[in-house]
C-alpha cells in the first residue's frame, strides 16, 4: 500500500488550505468558544484531522492510523517520559519538606519588594520552569510573593510576565526537543538560535517587571540589581543553549542569576526598602530558619539533576548507554509507503527507544539517588511517583494526541498545503511566524504543544519562500513564550495560586498588553534574522538527511559515567557530613 502526498486536493490552493486548516480552526473553537479541557480538544482535533486526511486527501485509513500512532509514540517517549521525570523530582522535594527550606531561603535574601520580585518571580521562577514546568513556576512563585505581602493581582501578574523568557527551555527543554522531532532540524541548532533570541528578552524583563510594580523612577534605584539579574541570566541562557543544548538553560541561568544577585546584595543595598503602599498581611517569614547544611541538602536533588543531565548530554555517554540499552525499529507498514508529491520517498524516521540514554531516565535516576539524601523512603517515593502519573494523566493524553495530529498532517500533505498558502505572504512571512507560536501557546498553554502543531508548517513555509527554515522553527518556540502569560491555563493557575478564582479577567487584562509588546519584539528579531543578520543562524544538517553517524568513543563514555558516579558520591558524603554535624551541634 502506497500513498502519494496531495498538495492541492480541491484544485484551488486557497480552498485546499482552508480545508487543511479545519483541524486547527476546530481546536481554536474548542478551546476559546467551547472552553473544552485541553485533552478533550486535542483528541477531537485528532479525529477531525483523520477525517480530513482520509476523506479529502484520500490517505488510506491504515496509513493515517499508523502515522498517528507513530506521532503518539514520540509524544509518549521521549517527551512525556522527560516531563514525568522532571515533575517527579520536583514532587519529591515538596513531599519530603525540602522545598519549604528552599522557599524560606529565597524569601530571606532581601525584604525589598522590587528585589524579591527579581529573585522569586524572575530567577527562581525560571529555575522552576526548567526543572519542572507544567504550571508549577507561576503557582509556586505567585503564592510565595503573596505570602511575603504582595498584592495578589500584582503577584500573579508579575509572575506570569516573568515566566516569559524561560518557557522555550521549560521542563528540561521539551519544547525544543519536540520542535526537533517534528521539523527534523537537530535540537542543538534550534536551541542555539532560540538561545540567541530570548536573551534579548531576558535582559529586558527584569527592568520591565520592576517598572510595572514601582514605576520607572523607583526601578532606577535598584538598577544595579536589575542589570545583574537580567545580564547574568541572559549570559548563561545563551551559553548553555549554545554549548550544552536545550535541557539546562533555565536551570543553570536561573541559579546563576540567583547567586549573582546574592553576591551583589552582600556588598550593595538600595538606599531605601520599597514596599507597596497598601499591603496584605505578611504570612511568610523573611528570616532564614535553616542552617547552611539544611539549605544545601534541600537543593541537592536539583544539583544532582543538573550533573546528570549535563552528563547525559555528552555524546560519548549517549553512545556508551546506547551500546547496552537501545531499541530502534521502523513502524511496520509505514516505512517506504509514503511518497512526496513528486514521487520521491518520504523519509520516515524509525522509532528509537533509547531507554538508558534518554534524559527522562537521567531525571528518574537523579530522583532515586536523591531520596536517601533528603530523608525519603523508596516506598514513599513510589507513592509520589504514582501521584505524579495521576497528576499528569491529562497532560500525557494531550501531548500524545497533539504529536499524533502533527505527524498525521505532515505525512498526509496537509501541512504542505497550508505552508504553500502561507508562503504567499512572501518576504513578510518571517515577521508573522512567531505569531503562530504565540497562538499555539495561547490555545494549548504549552510551548511543547504549539511546537508540535506548527513547527513542520513553519519549516515548509520558510522553505517555500527561500528563508532558512531554522529561523521560523525557532521563531515558533520564541514567539510562543510571549503567549504563555495570557494562556487561559496559565491565567487559571495564577488566579488559583493567589486566591483570585473568579477574577481571571482582571489578570488577563493585566498581562495582555505585555504579551503583545513582547511578541512584537520577537517578530522584529525574527525578521532581522531572516534578512539582516543571517550570520546569527547556526549551520546544521537535517536529521532525516543524515545517513551516517560519527562513532563516539564508547569507552570514554563509560569513563565519564564513572567520574559522574565519583562526583555524586562526594556530593552525597558532603550532605551526610553537614547534616550529621548539625545533629551533633543540636
Amino acid at each position: 500500500m502506497e500513498y502519494t502526498q496531495v498538495i492541492d486536493p480541491l484544485k484551488h490552493l486557497g480552498l485546499s488550505a482552508l480545508v487543511a486548516a479545519v483541524p486547527i480552526l476546530f481546536i481554536f473553537w474548542a478551546l476559546i468558544i467551547r472552553r473544552m479541557k485541553g485533552y478533550k480538544a486535542s483528541l477531537l482535533t485528532l479525529l477531525v484531522a483523520l477525517l480530513v486526511a482520509i476523506l479529502v486527501y484520500g490517505m488510506p485509513i491504515k496509513l493515517a492510523a499508523l502515522s498517528t500512532l507513530h506521532g503518539a509514540l514520540y509524544g509518549l517517549f521521549p517527551i512525556c517520559w522527560i516531563i514525568i521525570g522532571a515533575v517527579f523530582l520536583y514532587n519529591i522535594t515538596v513531599a519530603s519538606g525540602q522545598f519549604e527550606i528552599i522557599k524560606n531561603f529565597m524569601a530571606s535574601i532581601t525584604p525589598d519588594r522590587r528585589l524579591q520580585a527579581l529573585l522569586i518571580a524572575f530567577s527562581f521562577g525560571a529555575f522552576l520552569e526548567g526543572a519542572a514546568g507544567m504550571g508549577a513556576p507561576v503557582a509556586i512563585t505567585a503564592s510565595m510573593l503573596v505570602g511575603l505581602g504582595f498584592n495578589p493581582l500584582y503577584a500573579a501578574g508579575i509572575c506570569l510576565v516573568a515566566n516569559t523568557a524561560p518557557v522555550a527551555f521549560g521542563a528540561v527543554g521539551t519544547p525544543i526537543l519536540i520542535a526537533s522531532q517534528v521539523s527534523d532540524i537537530p535540537e542543538l541548532a534550534i536551541s542555539q538560535l532560540v538561545g540567541r533570541t530570548l536573551p534579548i528578552l531576558s535582559v529586558m524583563v527584569p527592568l520591565y517587571l520592576v517598572t510595572l510594580m514601582a514605576g520607572f523612577k523607583k526601578s532606577i534605584e535598584v538598577l544595579p540589581a536589575i542589570v545583574v539579574s537580567g545580564v547574568s541570566f541572559a549570559f548563561f541562557q545563551w551559553l548553555t543553549s549554545n554549548f550544552l543544548g536545550p535541557m539546562l538553560p533555565d536551570v543553570i541561568a536561573g541559579l546563576a542569576s540567583i547567586l549573582c544577585l546574592m553576591v551583589l546584595l552582600k556588598y550593595w543595598k538600595p538606599k531605601s526598602v520599597w514596599r507597596f503602599q497598601e499591603e496584605p498581611p505578611q504570612t511568610m517569614g523573611t528570616d532564614l530558619n535553616y542552617s547552611a547544611g539544611q539549605v544545601i541538602r534541600a537543593w541537592t536533588p536539583f544539583m544532582i539533576m543538573t550533573l546528570m543531565v549535563i552528563a547525559w548530554g555528552l555524546e560519548p555517554v549517549k553512545s556508551a548507554l546506547n551500546s547496552i540499552g537501545h531499541i530502534k525499529f521502523a513502524v511496520p507498514g509505514l516505512q517506504d509507503s509514503l511518497l512526496k508529491a513528486d514521487g520521491s520517498p518520504l523519509i520516515i524516521k524509525p522509532f528509537e527507544f533509547n531507554y538508558l540514554s534518554n534524559p527522562g531516565t537521567a531525571l528518574l535516576l537523579a530522583s532515586l539517588i536523591s531520596l536517601p539524601l533528603i530523608g525519603m523512603s523508596y516506598r514513599q517515593a513510589a507513592k509520589v511517583y504514582q501521584d505524579t502519573l495521576v497528576q499528569l494523566k491529562f497532560s500525557i493524553i494531550t501531548i500524545a494526541s497533539v504529536v499524533g495530529f502533527a505527524f498525521l498532517t505532515n505525512n498526509s500533505g496537509m501541512s504542505i498545503t497550508m505552508a504553500m498558502a502561507m508562503a504567499s505572504t512572501g518576504a513578510l512571512f518571517p515577521f508573522f511566524s512567531p505569531v503562530l507560536g504565540w497562538l499555539g501557546v495561547f490555545l494549548t498553554g504549552s510551548d511543547t504543544s504549539a511546537n508540535a502543531l506548527f513547527c513542520k508548517l513553519q519549516f515548509t513555509s520558510a522553505d517555500a519562500i527561500g528563508v532558512n527554515p531554522l529561523v521560523t522553527v525557532a521563531a515558533n518556540a520564541s514567539g510562543g513564550v510571549t503567549g504563555k502569560m495570557i494562556s487561559p491555563q496559565s491565567i487559571a493557575i495564577g488566579a488559583a495560586a493567589v486566591g483570585l478564582v473568579g477574577r481571571e479577567s482582571e489578570l488577563f487584562r493585566f498581562t495582555v498588553k505585555h504579551s503583545f509588546s513582547m511578541l512584537f519584539v520577537v517578530c522584529l528579531l525574527t525578521l532581522m534574522q531572516a534578512y539582516l543578520i543571517p550570520w546569527i543562524i547556526p549551520t546544521y544538517t537535517l536529521m532525516a538527511a543524515t545517513t551516517t553517524a560519527v562513532a563516539s568513543n564508547v569507552s570514554a563514555g563509560f569513563l565519564y559515567i564513572t567520574l559522574l558516579a565519583i562526583i555524586l558520591g562526594m556530593l552525597a558524603l558532603t550532605v551526610f557530613w553537614l547534616n550529621r554535624k548539625r545533629t551533633k551541634l543540636a
